[in-house]
């Protein structure tokens, strides 16, 4: 199924690529989500009217999604949780507790944001979280897991 892009896609293209994929990729997300539309003749020439504007929307969140990045320089995530003697948590660390964790530290930070290619934190400690602002701007945080003993 030939679609045409309507933003930047992760491994896929940038805003205006006309590109193939599987027809169930692009019914179930890249057209609910208005990634993409179909490449008909009439959808070519109404996404050419509309180029600039969907430009500007690209530049104006890379924009944002950079300024969200300067806020996270130096920024230092801590968060406290039971833990046995060992170090080991009871329970897990997981994206949902991070994005709390962050907003309420006063860094805005939704739970899809954050990238966890390991799994959740199960150990007290230094550990280094991914963090996806924009298809462009990933960014390492820091997070450091002390038992409720510690803090």
């Amino acid at each position: 199924m030939d679609v045409i892009l309507l933003e930047k896609v992760a491994n896929l293209g940038n805003l205006g690529d006309r590109v193939a994929v599987r027809s169930g990729y692009a019914r179930n997300f890249l057209l609910p989500k208005g990634k993409a539309t179909l490449a008909t003749p009439a959808n070519v020439a109404k996404f050419e009217t509309r180029r600039a504007e969907l430009e500007k929307v690209q530049r104006d969140q890379l924009a944002g999604a950079e300024a969200r990045k300067a806020g996270f320089d130096g920024f230092k995530l801590t968060i406290t949780a039971k833990a046995g003697s060992e170090g080991k948590l009871f329970g897990s660390i997981g994206t949902t507790d991070i994005a709390e964790a962050a907003t309420a530290a006063g860094q805005k930070l939704s739970r899809s944001e954050v990238r966890m290619p390991n799994g959740p934190l199960r150990s007290v400690g230094d550990h280094v979280v991914g963090v996806h602002l924009h298809t462009d701007v990933n960014i390492d945080l820091n997070v450091t897991v002390l038992s409720e003993e510690q803090a």
